[in-house]
């Protein structure tokens, strides 16, 4: 059987009979590939002031834990890649979750000597995990199923990414965030004794969250291993270009959902992990308040999936995508310039409106690849490389403004206004050749 996405592309899948609900199980459990991830990116926006505090940091330093995760899709997109076209997107998936396994265990020695690189480079194993993962789930969403489908396929399976966005920091303030506080005067003032004690045990709090998470990783390993998924191979005719890996960059709109990607995942990565310190600086919320708003900052990013998916049936993903870009750089100029709890809502409205950018700007990046869609995805998943520089340009920008967070959304402000050209223009499928 062939089965034809809406990039056009062919993909030859065993069937039973052409029963379309044989891809009912593969999705769901392709789904919580989605959740999983999900977790380990907003925990990382519990770990940036946790760890800030817990290791003695810098704003600069503490946006390292994102540098750590989005430099290895940088790394691993390209093997990630090669590895599904030599063993199939379910071998690597279970790689990918192995992967990411041995980087949540790699958590338990970092908290016991309290050492930062050993944290990021748990981090960054971590990140090779979620690479390949993505790499695999993303382009496998969206062609398993009918070809008109598939922006609304990926924007569904990408909604329980969202709902992670609002669990992951839930489960971050009840288990890793302490609560306690303390000015640089009184960190000073204390014992040397006490004071090691103090943040050897707030390092020590990521431990059992962490252990959690790779157990179930390595229980979902088991399940996929046991689990017959559908063989999906493109298929193609002689014909056919086939371009290398940076010749498939000829594809205009390619280039334009890479450059797009990059920003995106750099404007989202800069909200979320600044956002319980804006929430302190600038709503006068404590530590744990903090993170329970980014919590409902994640339940609106999951909604605003759930409901961009709905809005996929009727109005065009690009005119969507438009809309919601301009609506995200109207909220930050409001997060810049506002005060008190109103940056806050702010916050979580560009967190609704931003929700859909990413799996829409994936689907229209691999649009019309044909068997170039793995290379393509490729190239997509490692422009997520985005949230390794942008945050550290923010981090940067913030401490150059005496520690001011709102200055350095204007960042995001900048991102969002790439996206939207993007989708204006850029989503257009054109060749150079064109």
């Amino acid at each position: 059987m062939q089965i034809t996405n809406q990039a056009g592309d062919q993909h030859e899948v065993p069937s039973e009979g052409g029963n379309q609900k044989q891809y009912l199980l593969p999705f769901i459990l392709v789904t919580c590939l989605f959740f999983l991830w999900g977790m380990a990116h907003n925990l990382d926006s519990v770990l940036i002031p946790h760890l800030k505090k817990a290791c003695e940091l810098n704003n600069r330093q503490s946006t390292l834990i994102d540098t750590s995760v989005f430099f290895a899709y940088f790394i691993m997109a390209i093997p990630a890649g090669m590895l599904i076209k030599r063993f199939g997107y379910k071998n690597s998936i279970i790689t990918g979750l192995l992967v990411f396994a041995v980087g949540a265990f790699l958590f338990v020695p970092a908290a016991n000597t309290r050492t930062y690189e050993l944290f990021l480079f748990a981090l960054f194993v971590i990140g090779c995990g979620l690479t390949i993962l993505e790499t695999s789930a993303n382009p496998y969403a969206a062609i398993l199923g009918p070809a008109e489908s598939s922006s609304k396929r990926l924007n569904l399976a990408a909604s329980f990414n969202g709902l992670a966005a609002m669990v992951a920091p839930i489960v971050g303030s009840l288990f890793i965030l302490s609560g306690t506080n303390h000015t640089p005067e009184q960190m000073a003032a204390m014992p040397e004794a006490e004071k090691a004690a103090y943040l050897l045990g707030e390092a020590a709090s990521v431990k059992m969250p962490y252990i959690v998470l790779g157990s179930i990783l390595v229980l979902v390993a088991i399940i996929f291993y046991f689990v017959q998924l559908p063989s999906m191979k493109a298929t193609h005719t002689e014909a056919e270009i086939k371009p290398g890996f940076f010749s498939v960059l000829k594809f205009r709109h390619l280039s334009w959902g890479v450059a797009a990607q990059f920003f995106y995942v750099g404007a989202q990565v800069c909200i979320t992990s600044f956002f319980i310190r804006i929430a302190q600086q600038g709503a006068g919320l404590d530590e744990k308040t903090a993170g329970y708003y980014l919590g409902i900052y994640g339940f609106l990013f999951m909604a605003g999936r759930f409901i961009g998916t709905f809005f996929l049936r009727y109005v065009k993903d690009y005119v969507l995508l438009s809309i919601y870009c301009v609506m995200s750089v109207l909220l930050c100029l409001v997060a810049i310039y506002g005060s008190g709890i109103v940056v806050i809502y702010a916050l979580g409205g560009i967190g609704f409106f931003m929700s859909i950018m990413f799996p829409t700007i994936f689907s229209l990046g691999i649009k019309g690849l044909k068997s170039n869609t793995e290379t393509g995805s490729s190239w997509l998943v490692m422009s997520i490389v985005g949230g390794a520089i942008i945050p550290y340009g923010m981090g940067t920008l913030i401490d150059i403004n005496h520690d001011d967070i709102q200055s350095g959304y204007i960042i995001p402000l900048v991102c969002f206004l790439i996206i939207l050209s993007f989708g204006i223009f850029g989503h257009k499928v054109k060749t150079v050749s064109e």
